[in-house]
């Protein structure tokens, strides 16, 4: 990197150069299809496994209303982002809606925020991949593997996955996700037949809400992971061939997709034996499903058993595309220069950032362990701790981005806006409340509290990284670029990169 800095407020810019980009590049290759598909399939987990866990705080009733709430708050928070993401079509996503709203502690906030959504958000989900995986191969070939080997053998293969290429990992994303999406067909129709809606109040009094409100909001967290991640589209829109009609369109027909996976799962699963207290706190809670399928087809039978293992297809899927969101996010701050520079080299024939892939999943891997040990030693339920602590960052990154559309409108109203969304800034201040909310939410559960705490200081640590360090080692990225012409410069799918020097900024 040149010599080169200029001083912008509280932090300075250096320059890169063409080869720093040049070391940096990602290839375009995702349609609509993909997208919708990369979206859907990130979250399709937690259709699997996850949102179960609040059956015993607050009910299925309670569950039930905590899920209309957050439905409402993601259908602000994707209209939201749809029209964000085509008028700023960079991989930093929303860090980069939170840069050229709110500057760079706000783009790094936001983007820090994101980043603890999406290195642990894998490490929900393997956990409970590991949850389905014993039972199934234990069943069919008679293998037994700790569950740490298990996560260990995930992690390996989904980021070697992801190094591959784009084209791969949209590839299998597709197909993942098709398959994930019949998985759910085939339970809801076999559990319509054997649907007893008494087995849906078995917790409590019995009654629709037999937790009062308290157990509504104790709900939030899990009601949100019927969700969780259909936000990172944005992350692959310098891979996508169309972003500014694409990234738009893929957000909303997933958005619609898991709206209606979601039902499907809140009324069958626990509608059929062994009923909403048994999958929310028993044997059952790790692999929700597979106690369905169980029901449905028989105890222990082998058909069961294969029908789990197409079940685990859901939790892979999801797997697999929150690791290309955290490879994204990690490499978009890392290519600014808000984490260290060498975390965004991509590998030079395969254009994927597979230093940031590598790095997540081992940071991700370790904290699923260090959960697992402190669970032995009378620690909270490991799927739960970890599911709160994603939730966490994502819905601090929900707010920020809900507050950058609101001063976007505001502060930048002549830039171009491909796609407007129809319920403007009141859907975004709502969204914005209600992640508020959830927030505050993640702190009634006792038990829960040290995994939040942990990501609370996590989230510091970062914040002093960037006071120290970070904000002194900026490059005019895509993202910086655009927020420091007022959207003049940085659009990568037209100028291509490191178009605008440090000499040019204007202080």
């Amino acid at each position: 990197m040149a010599d080169e800095t200029k001083k912008v407020g509280s932090v300075v810019y250096r320059e890169a150069g063409s080869e720093y980009f040049e070391k940096r590049g990602l290839r375009r290759h995702a349609g609509v299809w993909s997208l919708w598909a990369l979206g859907v399939a990130a979250v399709i987990s937690g259709d699997f496994s996850g949102w179960n866990l609040g059956i015993p705080a607050g009910g299925w009733g309670g569950l039930v209303v905590a899920t209309v709430v957050i439905t409402i708050m993601y259908i602000g928070l994707c209209y939201s982002i749809a029209e964000m993401s085509p008028a700023m079509p960079h991989t930093g996503g929303a860090y980069s809606f939170g840069r050229s709203a709110m500057g760079p502690w706000g783009g790094f906030i936001t983007g820090l925020a994101e980043n603890m959504e999406y290195v642990v958000t894998p490490a929900v989900v393997v956990f409970f991949a590991g949850s389905y995986a014993q039972p199934v191969f234990d069943e069919l070939i008679g293998v037994n593997i700790p569950q740490p080997w298990w996560w260990l053998i995930f992690y390996m293969i989904f980021v070697g996955l992801n190094i591959i290429g784009i084209e791969a990992t949209m590839r299998f994303s597709v197909v993942i996700c098709l398959m994930s999406l019949a998985v759910l067909a085939i339970f809801f129709i076999g559990a319509i037949p054997k649907f007893d809606s008494k087995l849906l109040s078995d917790v409590g009094d019995g009654s629709f809400l037999p937790f009062g409100i308290e157990g509504v909001f104790k709900n939030l967290p899990y009601a949100i992971w019927f969700y969780l991640a259909i936000e990172e589209l944005p992350l692959a829109a310098e891979e996508s061939m169309d972003p500014k009609r694409d990234v738009p369109r893929g957000t909303l027909l997933g958005l619609l997709t898991l709206v209606i996976a979601a039902v499907g799962v809140l009324f069958l699963n626990p509608g059929i034996a062994p009923g909403a207290a048994e999958i929310g706190g028993g044997d059952a809670s790790g692999a929700p499903l597979l106690a369905g399928f169980e029901t449905i087809f028989g105890t222990g039978a082998k058909l069961a058993a294969l029908f789990g293992l197409f079940a685990l297809a859901g939790l892979v899927a999801s797997f697999h595309t929150i690791i290309f969101a955290y490879g994204r996010n990690i490499f978009s701050l890392s290519r600014a220069g808000y984490f260290p520079h060498w975390m965004s080299v991509t590998h030079g024939e395969r254009k994927t950032p597979y230093v940031a892939l590598v790095l997540g999943g081992v940071v991700g891997w370790v904290l699923a362990f260090v959960m697992y040990q402190a669970s032995k030693e009378g620690g909270s339920t490991v799927g739960a701790a970890l599911l709160n602590m994603a939730v966490f960052g994502a819905v601090i990154s929900y707010f920020m981005q809900c507050l950058s559309f609101v001063m976007l409108r505001r502060k930048m109203p002549n830039i171009a806006r491909p796609y407007r969304s129809p319920i403007g800034e009141w859907g975004a201040v709502i969204a914005g409340i209600i992640a508020l909310g959830a927030l505050i939410s993640l702190y009634l559960d006792e038990a829960y509290r040290p995994g939040v705490y942990g990501v609370a200081i996590w989230f510091v640590l970062g914040i002093v990284y960037f006071a120290i360090i970070g904000r002194n080692r900026l490059v005019l990225s895509p993202e910086e670029e655009f927020a420091l012409t007022q959207g003049e410069r940085g659009h990568p799918e037209d100028e291509g990169y490191g178009k605008t020097h440090v000499a040019d900024v204007q202080t």
